[in-house]
């Protein structure tokens, strides 16, 4: 079983570094300020919310995207450091438990830059639980993330796995979608902007309010008893 965890909302909350990172590049390279005020940024990519943000501003793409990307990241190490940022309940615990046993997998399907991911993960000691996963910076749409992520790991691994093996976990309505076009189940998770409902509307085989009871998360999943609560 190959198990991928989307980051913000359902492994930490980074305490709006992302969002202050982005709008701290455009006031860099732009004079804009607070850029992404009316941007929702949910489940998107950081491509995706970068481009949108261009468009929304009337400046071309054309040689710009580099230029922001290179701010953001360098804004978002300093960001990351605030006090505000914390771990999703139960994500320590959950995240020891899963990675000791020997028949699974964790790795990461994010919207985040793999470099700006890793960046908001170092803080909190999660990175060692992620050999590799898919990420913004691998492709825009993030419902082509999956198959990007299953082949990293049949490089790492060996193994081959099969979509209807894979599990991923999220915290918004994109996080489902991404698995339903290959087959792969998803767990919903409400500790983001989404509520249980919203999730369960959007398909997830399985909700939880939050990852804070972790031993009946490892009796649903990993008994693969996955049933919406």
């Amino acid at each position: 079983m190959l198990i991928l965890f989307d980051i913000d909302g359902t492994l930490i909350d980074s305490g709006e570094a992302g969002t202050r990172s982005l709008n701290l590049a455009f006031k860099e390279l732009f004079c804009i300020d607070n850029a992404f005020r009316d941007i929702s940024m949910a489940g998107k990519t950081d491509i995706q919310i970068m481009k949108e943000g261009l468009l929304r501003h009337g400046i071309s793409l054309d040689g710009n995207l580099s230029l922001i990307i290179e701010s953001y990241l360098k804004n978002l190490r300093r960001e990351i450091n605030n006090p505000l940022r914390h771990l999703k309940p139960g994500i320590k615990e959950l995240l020891d438990r899963l990675s000791s046993l020997k028949e699974l997998h964790l790795g990461l399907l994010t919207g985040n830059l793999e470099e700006g991911a890793r960046i908001k993960l170092e803080p909190f000691g999660l990175n060692r639980y992620f050999p590799a996963g898919a990420f913004g910076s691998d492709h825009e749409d993030r419902n082509c993330l999956l198959p990007i992520a299953i082949e990293r790991f049949k490089r790492l691994t060996g193994i081959e796995y099969r979509p209807s093996e894979c599990i991923v976990v999220g915290d918004t309505p994109r996080d489902i979608y991404c698995s339903k076009p290959f087959g792969a189940r998803a767990i919903g998770v409400a500790t983001g902007p989404y509520s249980s409902n919203d999730l369960r509307k959007a398909g997830a085989d399985l909700v939880f309010e939050d990852l804070g009871n972790v031993d009946r998360f490892m009796e649903l999943v990993l008994y693969e008893r996955l049933h919406p609560l």
